[in-house]
């Protein structure tokens, strides 16, 4: 059999379609399994022990390498094509593979409608909650039996944990929290001067300095973080995901807003403390009993669906003050002491 899958972005999104994939290996080990992916999430899916073959999709407005790309994927002659996206692209490039089988998600859970008009197929999903386990139910209309999430992630050896202890200035063997600030959207970022507090925290009550994360464009983010830790923390280095995979696994707590670093986090068995405030932790949290969310604590109005959607709409918060900006760092501190400690039980 051979099977595409088609999840493009983002980062997390990318997370949450693993066990899906590796779901699909266990049940056919000799199938041929490829994943149609956004360039800019490739290594990710490089890591993915269950993929025979990853395809990049370029992230640009010049379409010369499109015939190519639709070229080669016709040529793989795919039994199955699977849309774990449900967008209009996705679900345009997953017909293009001319599969004999274009298997979508149902109304209810695409994120936008049309993309429903090229599937052969829309298996009844029923009403999962996690997009991990809404993924799961779309690939058990083939035989796979969902069984607790498998994240068959590959461990490659990296220098990035040395150069992290280093900047610390730390004995190499000596535990450290992973803070990332960042996030896409302005809503899901919890201000760094809290952040800033909360690793000077960490230092006094734990013990631990921290690594503060940045990615492209967040390098100032970053270093406001560590200014208002006052030697508490200092900035990683350059982090590509394969480095970001190494540093989640060497440390000993992850805290992070709602944003790819923390789903990486959460996949590679780090204990991780989410920040959350518009976007809905049932949905996309940490899924590890032993994991803490922190939210505010009155209800976000920021919290918006699209009708007849499960797409979470928290590009712009709603209140003049961020709801994100109502939760204190002794809210955020107490989890990290409590999440730390269930890591000891």
């Amino acid at each position: 059999m051979r099977i595409l899958v088609v999840r493009l972005s983002s980062l997390g999104d990318v997370v949450h379609a693993v066990p899906a994939v590796a779901g699909l290996r266990r049940t056919f080990p000799d199938a041929r399994i490829d994943w149609l992916v956004d360039d800019r999430y490739r290594e990710l899916v490089d890591l993915v022990a269950a993929v025979d073959r990853r395809i990049g999709v370029p992230r640009t407005r010049r379409l010369t390498r499109l015939p190519r790309l639709v070229r080669g994927l016709r040529e793989a002659r795919y039994d199955v094509a699977l849309d774990l996206q449900g967008l209009l692209k996705s679900a345009l490039l997953a017909r293009s593979a001319g599969a004999r089988r274009l298997i979508g998600l149902e109304r209810a859970h695409l994120r936008e409608r049309p993309a429903g008009w090229l599937y052969s197929e829309t298996p009844r999903l029923g009403d999962p909650v996690h997009v991990i386990e809404r993924n799961l139910a779309l690939v058990a209309c083939l035989g796979v039996r969902a069984r607790p999430f498998e994240f068959p992630l590959a461990d490659r050896s990296s220098a990035v944990v040395r150069e992290a202890r280093d900047a610390l200035g730390a004995d190499r063997a000596r535990p450290f929290a992973l803070i990332n600030p960042g996030a896409a959207w302005a809503s899901k970022r919890w201000p760094p001067a809290r952040f800033g507090a909360l690793a000077r925290g960490l230092a006094r009550t734990c013990g631990l300095r921290s690594v503060v994360l940045w990615g492209p464009g967040e390098r100032a983010l970053a270093e406001r973080v560590v200014d208002a830790a006052a030697g508490a923390a200092a900035p990683a280095p350059a982090t590509t995901v394969g480095r970001l995979v190494a540093l989640a696994r060497a440390a000993a707590v992850v805290v992070s807003g709602d944003t790819g670093p923390l789903h990486v986090a959460a996949a590679v068995g780090a204990p991780t403390v989410g920040i959350y405030g518009p976007s809905d932790p049932r949905r996309n949290g940490p899924w590890s009993p032993r994991d803490i969310v922190v939210s505010p604590r009155q209800p976000c109005r920021c919290r918006l669906r699209r009708a007849g959607s499960t797409g979470v709409v928290v590009r712009r918060c709603v209140e003049a003050r961020p709801c994100l900006a109502s939760i204190p760092v002794e809210d955020v501190a107490g989890a990290v002491a409590r999440r730390l400690a269930a890591n000891d039980a």
